[in-house]
């Protein structure tokens, strides 16, 4: 066990001593623990993070660029490409593809308090997103022949709830094999005005998740990356647990991909207004860049074309297709993705003892974005909102991105299906078709008659 005297010696080099003012009053194994969770944070790199804030000018070199900034070539996804399809069925049909949920937070904005992916999202059924997600990965395997793995990276908060609600659900019928989760890591919170750490309880130090960039070191760490690279993965198809839309192995979007020799290729939407809430995709000197909203000054956002139309107009969705060798090439280097600040409340234990909001809390965190500029061949593939992007962000009432706006744009989405097929949809109700029913426009067709007449709130289930 490690002595208060190091870890004293170790906190005080850099101004951080104050943690141990509780030492005393900790039982033996809170002690234990609590020295553990100092011992493993890398505190020369907290200072240096700290400093670079402090020199706010310095923190991103991407936005002190934005001037040069460019909208960025972008494929169209269509469902036609006579090229690329055939290749995006070739890597599934060789096996050679996984899928990778970042699923780490919980529902703290939807009145959640569980892990977003348990949140029941289903127009009609109430399915959660962790089952619609986990029923287009089975429909995809049994549609060519071969297993797809599924890794989910969930946050210490998360993991142990996600894992048990999977195998309590016998992972909507995933094999066990198939399924990899691991957890992210943590960053300590520090105080904005001085960089001092803060504790949230006398022998436990603020944290926070280190961002979806944490990925890249939690999946390699939990030797994840191995074993992928030992079934013989070579792609990831990555994105985020609260989108119930994503087209999850879209045989076009890997396509192009493979076609390109592309290491990283994300998805994009067309921006209907400047100031959306997505990340902003721009090409700068050649390399494919992320600017989050929050850092495009107004004057950027505002730029037009002569047509019109916003000059700055790729919006991220963060949904990826990755290289695994590019990923195991990324996670050799210590400092492959930077840091990024955010200015949070956090609660903090206050020199009386008592739980209170920080009100200038800082959290490092990282963005896999980042990992654009340094692919080979990085390259863009524009789809559409209406049928790829529905995000479960705010709470019920919310204008935007609440369960109902979602609910209603899943519904439309399969209404729009089944009136592809012929079917005849009444106004004003609400449809759900289930990824084991029908994938795709083509496979309805096999189960849906022209003509049919669907007048109540109805879920096509493999009961239908």
């Amino acid at each position: 066990m490690t002595k208060k005297s190091e870890l004293l010696e170790k906190l005080t080099r850099y101004h951080q001593e104050h943690v141990l003012e509780h030492w005393e009053s900790l039982t033996e194994s809170q002690q234990r623990n609590f020295a553990e969770q100092i011992n493993a944070i890398d505190l020369t790199q907290l200072a240096g993070l700290y400093r670079l804030y402090r020199n706010r000018d310095k923190w991103s070199g991407v936005v002190s660029l934005i001037d040069q900034a460019e909208a960025p070539l972008a494929f169209r996804l269509h469902g036609k490409n006579p090229v690329v399809i055939p290749r995006g069925k070739k890597a599934l049909k060789s096996g050679k593809v996984a899928v990778l949920i970042v699923a780490g937070g919980q529902g703290t904005r939807l009145g959640f308090e569980h892990p977003k992916g348990m949140y029941p999202i289903g127009p009609v059924s109430g399915a959660t997103l962790f089952q619609i997600h986990i029923e287009k990965i089975i429909a995809k395997s049994r549609q060519y022949g071969k297993p797809i793995p599924l890794c989910i990276m969930t946050g210490p908060s998360t993991h142990e709830e996600t894992m048990a609600f999977l195998n309590a659900n016998n992972r909507f019928g995933l094999a066990a094999e198939d399924l990899y989760l691991f957890c992210q890591k943590t960053m300590p919170a520090v105080s904005g005005d001085d960089g001092k750490l803060l504790l949230d309880a006398p022998d436990h130090l603020a944290v926070s998740p280190d961002g979806h960039g944490g990925m890249l070191r939690a999946i390699d760490e939990s030797g994840t990356l191995e074993k992928l690279a030992n079934r013989g993965i070579e792609q990831l198809f990555y994105f985020q647990v609260d989108n119930p839309l994503v087209d999850v192995g879209n045989e076009e979007f890997l396509g192009y991909h493979l076609e390109n020799g592309s290491e990283l290729t994300s998805q994009v939407v067309r921006k209907q207004n400047p100031k959306e809430k997505v990340g902003n995709v721009v090409n700068i000197h050649g390399k494919l860049h992320v600017i989050e909203y929050s850092d495009l000054p107004d004057e950027a956002a505002e730029r037009r074309k002569p047509d019109g139309s916003l000059e700055i107009w790729a919006g991220s969705i963060a949904v990826h297709v990755m290289d695994l060798s590019f990923l195991q090439k990324q996670a050799k280097k210590p400092n492959s993705l930077p840091f990024h600040v955010a200015k949070k409340k956090v609660s903090f234990l206050s020199s009386s003892g008592t739980l209170q909001p920080h009100p200038n809390a800082i959290k490092f965190e990282r963005f896999i974005f980042d990992l654009l500029p340094v692919a080979d061949n990085a390259i863009v593939v524009e789809v559409d909102a209406e049928s790829h992007f529905a995000p479960l962000k705010n709470g019920t009432g919310s204008e935007t991105d609440s369960p109902e706006s979602v609910k209603k744009q899943c519904s439309d989405f399969h209404a729009g299906w089944l009136k592809q097929v012929g079917a005849k949809v009444a106004p004003n109700i609400m449809v759900e078709i289930s990824p084991l029913f029908a994938n795709s426009v083509e496979e309805l067709t096999t189960k849906i008659k022209p003509g049919t007449i669907i007048d109540r709130d109805q879920y096509f289930h493999l009961q239908e």
